[in-house]
């Protein structure tokens, strides 16, 4: 059904970093979502209504709003793809996220109202009855839902859509709330025991943490994410693949909704390359890499010593040491600055976020004494100038 759906549509289909592309799946998850939330709605609050059951009406308005998130789903991916302007010149992709964002909060408020009508019902319990025939409905429900969550998580993934894949756990949590009805429906009316209310609380409690992860997922390309694993070594790979690079660092990627990021990376050539030569490279990368990848990428050149073999020796040196006291530490823009008897050792040092002001001061330490008790080069004293950097890629 979701390949049917996908073909028949959206317009070509699998050029997935289109924009127009992403608009059209962005489009089709809404209409998918607004016909199937509203058909459930209904069907959940007349059974409710018979019922007089406030965990199946609770259920049903958390349909409702999940067909309202559509809406604004909708309005969101539409307004985001519109292209970039003299007052936007990034485009306006963020505007997908808003929406998201706002649909999180709708989500939470309808869990907590149906909170405080869960608490009123403990306070004032009504008896509800069993009927086979709306019980396979809400059944039937759970299994649309299941349907709707695996829908969203397939086209999230094809078109890399935080959005979605929030949407696809948004339907899952669904899918528990209508279990938990499910349940209180069948211990009632075989056990004797009215659990309604406190099954309405369990759902409310799963509709608000659903609107908190949602809210979760959506702030957080709104206020900066890391660079995701897989995206740097595809960049750096390429970067890397072209003759007369050496190496890369200082990869930084600017989210600006999905399919509209900026990339910066620091790329080091051979000093000893004419520099226009070099440029003619980086210039030719820049072009290359951005139309594969799908993304804009600005290179900043750092000359790199190869032949010196002193240098050399002094930053493999280095490399076993950092090694040696944290795999996850690393160093770039290594280069020496001579005096008459003493030498400058600059670099920056790239340590993780978790590390304490006292940490980074005890690992300089270690690192100037270590430097300067090489005994390759006798008579040399090497002092260490350190910057120090952060990782921006993620777990």
């Amino acid at each position: 059904m979701t390949e049917f759906l996908v073909r028949r549509f959206v317009k070509d289909y699998t050029q997935t970093d289109n924009i127009r592309v992403r608009t059209d799946y962005g489009i089709l998850s809404s209409f998918v979502g607004i016909f199937c939330n509203v058909l459930l709605f209904a069907a959940k609050f007349l059974i409710g209504f018979v019922m007089g059951s406030i965990a199946v009406m609770a259920d049903a308005f958390n349909n409702l709003s999940d067909a309202a998130s559509s809406i604004i789903s909708y309005i969101g991916v539409r307004m985001a793809g519109k292209p970039a302007d003299k007052d936007h010149p990034f485009g306006h992709g963020r505007i997908e996220y808003i929406a998201a964002l706002i649909v999180a909060f709708l989500v939470i408020e309808v869990g907590f109202s149906f909170f405080r009508s869960g608490i009123d019902k403990i306070r004032n319990p009504e008896d509800i009855s069993f009927d086979l025939i709306p019980f396979l409905i809400l059944l039937l429900s759970i299994g649309v839902k299941l349907w709707m969550a695996a829908f969203n998580k397939k086209l999230g993934k094809r078109i890399d859509s935080k959005v979605m894949l929030a949407t696809a756990a948004d339907s899952m949590g669904d899918v528990i709330t209508t279990s938990a009805t499910v349940l209180s429906i069948l211990i009632c009316a075989f056990a004797g025991v009215n659990i309604d209310a406190f099954a309405g609380i369990a759902v409310s409690l799963v509709v608000m943490w659903s609107g908190v992860s949602i809210a979760k997922d959506t702030l957080a390309p709104l206020i900066g994410e890391p660079v995701d694993p897989q995206l740097y070594q595809d960049i750096t790979a390429c970067v890397e693949s072209y003759d007369g690079v050496l190496g890369t660092h200082d990869l930084i990627v600017h989210n600006y909704g999905p399919g509209r990021s900026m990339a910066s990376i620091h790329a080091e050539v051979p000093r000893d390359v004419d520099i226009e030569t070099s440029h003619e490279v980086i210039d030719r990368i820049e072009r290359e890499v951005s139309k594969k990848l799908g993304i804009f990428l600005v290179i900043h050149m750092d000359p790199a010593e190869v032949n010196n073999q002193e240098i050399i020796y002094l930053k493999d040196r280095l490399h076993v040491l950092l090694s040696d006291l944290d795999s996850k530490l690393s160093f770039h823009d290594f280069r020496m600055v001579n005096g008459k008897d003493s030498a400058n050792l600059i670099f920056d040092l790239v340590v993780p976020f978790d590390y304490e002001k006292k940490d980074i001061d005890n690992l300089k330490n270690r690192i100037a004494e270590d430097m300067e008790k090489q005994t390759k080069y006798p008579g040399k004293k090497y002092h260490c100038v350190m910057t120090i950097d952060r990782n921006f890629i993620g777990e």
